[in-house]
């Protein structure tokens, strides 16, 4: 599998980078390709690569010391993942990242990027401002958590995440969503109950349809009223 410069151009962190420092990325990386529900990382392990999804999709995830499971994000092709552990000296990753499907990844050598952020502020400032949007996420999240009914969290949850990933149905005009209700339950901080009764509910209003890991949003502003209360 080959990769050019044009294909990481599309990261949003190397945008800015010039053609001799994307060529220095490929020079200082592998290519990985794993299975569906293998991992390129395990919360924990030394952050020896920084990713991007080059094919296919992956889902990170965070355990907490009692074990319970918490869904961050779902990744697509030409985002980067494992960043926040790669960036820092002798750092772990901060979660799990786990295929939803077989995959591909480039893999970057965590020594050569954090030389590379030191020589390139261009690359480095872009960086930050990635990190930044997923506090902001984090933040938006652990805001509903606190303060919103069960029903808002699932609804801002399906909204989030058909603006982050989302895939138009060909044959009309709902937007499929690759995720289970255990997922949603997992990111919603609610139970697999709560999370199948809700969208349930939903189906029979005709708001959304589900099927076996798909969710279809049907009319995303009956979502967006439930979200707003």
């Amino acid at each position: 599998m080959s990769i050019t410069t044009k294909e990481i151009k599309q990261v949003v962190v190397f945008q800015s980078a010039t053609e001799n420092e994307l060529q220095l990325i490929l020079k200082n990386s592998i290519i990985r390709s794993i299975e569906e529900n293998e991992f390129f990382f395990i919360q924990g392990e030394a952050a020896q690569y920084l990713y991007i999804l080059t094919s296919g999709q992956i889902k990170l995830m965070q355990s907490s010391p009692n074990g319970q499971q918490v869904n961050l994000r779902t990744i697509h092709p030409w985002q980067m993942f494992g960043a926040l552990g790669a960036v820092r000296k002798e750092a772990t990753y901060p979660a799990t990242a786990q295929a939803l499907e077989d995959s591909s990844a480039l893999a970057i050598d965590s020594r050569f990027l954090r030389k590379m952020l030191e020589t390139s502020p261009h690359i480095s400032l872009d960086m930050m401002t990635l990190m930044t949007s997923y506090i902001q996420e984090m933040q938006a999240r652990y805001r509903e958590l606190a303060t919103e009914r069960v029903e808002q969290r699932v609804a801002n949850a399906l909204i989030r995440l058909a603006g982050q990933s989302s895939i138009r149905s060909e044959q009309d005009a709902g937007i499929v969503l690759s995720f289970s209700r255990q997922d949603v339950a997992e990111m919603t901080g609610t139970t697999l109950y709560t999370v199948s009764r809700l969208l349930s509910e939903w189906e029979r209003q005709q708001i959304i349809e589900t099927a076996r890991e798909k969710i279809k949003i049907i009319k995303p502003h009956d979502l967006v009223r439930i979200a707003d209360n």
